[in-house]
């Protein structure tokens, strides 16, 4: 029974020092516009340079990594790219944001007392303060020298889903490719990035938080509008989509791969 013990205690350890370690890798960064503060963790490719020239990735978590530690929104993602062999394959700029609390990323109006949630999408109201957070980081950052205006891409599951289809919708010009796991948005706003912006869209058939149907939406508008983005819907999957769409092998192939239009 001792032996036992220790091993479990061993094996916590070693999860632990895995955890800390992938928190070092993403270094722990705020961005301050007026008095708006947002927390966001960024990791460089290895030997990076200011000489040489980088995709970006900005990737947006789900509602429950929201808070003001600036770590929780490593919960999900992070380790796909920060993989030793990923990060040789691909070498980015990846950048992980932290929605507060109290908001969200996408300005949709949420019915929390039935499931699925029930979600509408105001076509003109302005971005959440996070949103806003965002983009005004993501400017400053494209603007270095050492940035590939041409590669940049976003990413989310979930809330982050949601706020991947907004963002494109509000910054169409900024993105060469994005990819959306179990979220929704806004059909009409599709005509802003549809034609411009490549697109994989992720879901669970089981998904009993966000109704599938509202990827089918999106794609079905992103299609009528120009777009030709890859879907995939896992028949077996529920909320948690995003284990499945990380272990897509073709992913992160497909994602740098794309340029602006």
């Amino acid at each position: 029974m001792k032996h036992i013990k220790n091993q479990i205690t061993f094996c916590l350890l070693l999860i632990s020092a895995i955890t800390f370690a992938q928190k070092d890798i993403y270094k722990e960064e705020v961005h301050i516009k007026g008095e708006d503060t947002l927390q966001y963790r960024i990791m460089y490719p290895e030997n990076f340079s200011e000489d040489k020239q980088y995709p970006v990735l900005l990737f947006l978590h789900g509602a429950g990594e929201r808070g003001n530690d600036n770590k929780k929104q490593l919960a999900h993602g992070s380790k796909l790219f920060a993989d030793k062999t990923n990060r040789g394959a691909f070498p980015a700029i990846v950048i992980f944001p932290q929605c507060s609390k109290e908001s969200f990323w996408s300005n949709a109006e949420v019915d929390r007392s039935s499931l699925p949630r029930k979600l509408v999408f105001p076509e003109d109201k302005e971005a959440t303060k996070p949103m806003q957070l965002v983009i005004d980081l993501m400017q400053e950052v494209t603007s270095k020298d050492y940035v590939n205006k041409d590669k940049v891409y976003v990413g989310g599951l979930s809330m982050g889903g949601m706020g991947t289809f907004e963002i494109l919708s509000r910054q169409p010009d900024m993105f060469a490719a994005a990819f959306a796991i179990c979220g929704d948005g806004n059909a009409e706003l599709t005509k802003n990035y549809a034609a411009k912006v490549e697109l994989w869209v992720f879901h669970g058939a089981n998904d009993d938080v966000i109704d599938p149907k509202g990827s089918l939406k999106m794609v079905n508008a992103i299609l009528e509008n120009g777009g030709k983005p890859n879907f995939t819907l896992y028949s077996d999957a529920n909320h948690n989509s995003w284990d499945p769409a990380f272990a897509e092998p073709e992913l992160l192939t497909w994602l740098f791969s794309k340029s602006k239009k």
